[in-house]
């Protein structure tokens, strides 16, 4: 009657299916939890979902409840997806992915034998690059009541690389209210309805002294006292000490719930090897349009020592093989910040062009596959997006080997 394909985008006569702004997230969510207990809301939006898809590929027949019940259970009998990451089939536990990306909690969380039972980003190129690979939308906006609906009871771990934004505190304790408006406090909000065994919260490193260390400390407090959940120091993680070729000092907050008992946490010490870029580095000679050219680069000599100037330190820099990259960076000239040199192009063809400019240094900036793996993704993470979202969503997602061990001291203390 209709395929999975089809109701999962389809565009009928540029008419795309949309049954709500719900539609494909409820759908693909009750496709991969299908043996979860709560579905009935994914079940109701799935179904208006697959009507709609439905009217739209038969417009000149009449689409009864009978029609559309058929056809969803027909999709659900015979499901079967060619994804690279599937979830567990039998979990050890269950876990949500809030601010998701392309899913670097989830990758580290199901690879310990985790189940992701909702998932939720605001950003449609990183909606698409995730259900390329774990084959589910994640919903859109946490701030919403109509999203939060669709977050069930019953799972152990939230995981969240939250925003960082100051909190209106003068004068306040710095308690729970005192976070509204942020996107903290919408985290907060999901633990304290939720109440999960253990959370894990991921952010950058300024956190330790943003608003002049005032707005860690408020969550902490939150966390602590207002939440009553155990919540060891923070600590900075560097994702070089966990066996990828970058410099990435991101601030990890975990905590557990009273009931589970637990009163110390280690997080992970660094695994001790060492890697550089050479063993990330493309095989093979990339593609031209990788390569700057001399009139370019000249242009990035200049603005660095314009910064440099000023005293900001602003600048690029060339990753040597034997180097590691510092943090990748996304927007402006981020893209441009780590610079490799690699001449096989150049060796290859003595002078090549770009845009019709001559490159004869064989300078280039990283592709999105090695940025994929600076991330610690695995080769077969599927990049279907544009080059300059690719930049995007790899720059701003966790590093995957670091979240899998500290995520592994995490479940070591879970009651299950």
């Amino acid at each position: 009657m209709i395929s999975l394909e089809e109701v999962c985008g389809q565009d009928y006569n540029n008419r795309i299916i949309i049954a709500s702004e719900y539609g494909k997230a409820a759908f693909t969510h009750l496709l991969q939890n299908q043996n979860e207990r709560s579905t009935s809301l994914l079940k109701e939006e799935a179904f208006h979902h697959i009507r709609r898809a439905l009217e739209l590929k038969f417009p000149n027949s009449k689409i009864s409840n009978q029609d559309t019940e058929k056809a969803l259970q027909s999709i659900l009998f015979d499901f079967k997806q060619d994804i690279p990451f599937p979830g567990p089939s039998e979990p050890k536990f269950r876990f949500i992915d809030l601010f998701a990306g392309i899913g670097g909690f989830r990758m580290a969380m199901q690879s310990l034998g985790g189940k992701c039972v909702f998932s939720s980003e605001w950003d449609e190129q990183a909606k698409k690059t995730y259900y390329l690979n774990y084959g589910e939308y994640p919903f859109g906006d946490i701030t919403k009541e109509e999203t939060k609906k669709f977050i069930p009871d019953d799972f152990d771990v939230l995981c969240a690389g939250f925003p960082c934004q100051a909190f209106s505190i003068a004068g306040k304790r710095g308690g729970f209210e005192d976070t509204r408006g942020t996107l903290f406090f919408e985290v907060a909000e999901i633990i304290r309805r939720k109440k999960p065994k253990a959370i894990f919260l991921e952010n950058v490193k300024g956190l330790t002294n943003h608003d002049k260390g005032k707005t860690l400390n408020t969550i902490l407090n939150v966390l602590r006292n207002d939440l009553g959940y155990f919540v060891p120091d923070p600590q900075i993680m560097n994702a070089k000490d966990f066996g990828v070729p970058q410099n990435r000092e991101r601030i990890f907050i975990v905590g557990f719930r009273s009931d589970q008992r637990v009163d110390s946490f280690n997080y992970p010490k660094p695994t001790g090897k060492k890697v550089s870029f050479e063993d990330i580095k493309e095989k093979y000679a990339v593609s031209v349009k990788y390569y700057l050219s001399d009139t370019y680069l000249n242009t990035l000599v200049n603005h660095k020592k314009r910064h440099e100037n000023k005293g900001n330190g602003f600048g690029f820099e060339i990753i040597p093989d034997t180097g590691i990259a510092n943090a990748v960076v996304c927007g402006g000239m981020g893209r441009e910040r780590n610079l490799v040199y690699d001449k096989r192009l150049i060796d290859f063809t003595p002078v090549t062009k770009i845009k019709g400019e001559v490159n004869r240094q064989g300078i280039r900036k990283m592709t999105p596959r090695e940025w994929a793996r600076l991330q610690g993704y695995p080769d077969n993470f599927k990049i279907e997006v544009a080059d300059a979202s690719a930049y995007k969503q790899f720059g701003n997602s966790v590093a995957v080997p670091a979240i899998k061990a500290t995520a592994i001291n995490i479940i070591e203390k879970i009651k299950f």
